[in-house]
């Protein structure tokens, strides 16, 4: 199994986080053996050298993968971010490889969603 050049943390066998991705990613997460991808870090949060969700969809379609965006700012998720991520872990193939800045909301949102 190959080292990823990024940390991933799993949840669960259909389930993992980790900190901000890029297009240039998508086929290392492929590689890796995800199926899908949720972004939820919202466009422009960390400047301009982060790169836009539109690319990093983009880049993950292109190689077959699912995707879903559900930005969120920081701690600051609804109650409709957390019914779009149930939504989305419920009809996405699994795994699903989650991201945000650190992958801490991202872990944060799946929790929540299980709960509901």
């Amino acid at each position: 199994m190959t080292t990823p050049s990024f940390p991933i943390a799993p949840v669960n066998s259909g389930f993992a986080t980790c900190p901000q991705l890029t297009p240039e990613h998508m086929a290392e997460v492929k590689a890796l053996g995800f199926k899908s991808v949720i972004n939820s870090r919202p466009d422009g949060e960390g400047g301009p050298e982060q790169p836009l969700n539109a690319a990093v969809e983009a880049a993950a379609r292109a190689l077959g993968l699912d995707y879903a965006y559900i930005p969120i700012p920081s701690a600051s998720q609804t109650d409709a971010d957390i019914l779009a991520m149930k939504a989305a872990i419920g009809r996405m193939p699994q795994p699903v490889l989650g991201f945000c800045r650190s992958g801490a909301r991202i872990k944060r949102l799946y929790d929540l969603a299980q709960s509901r």
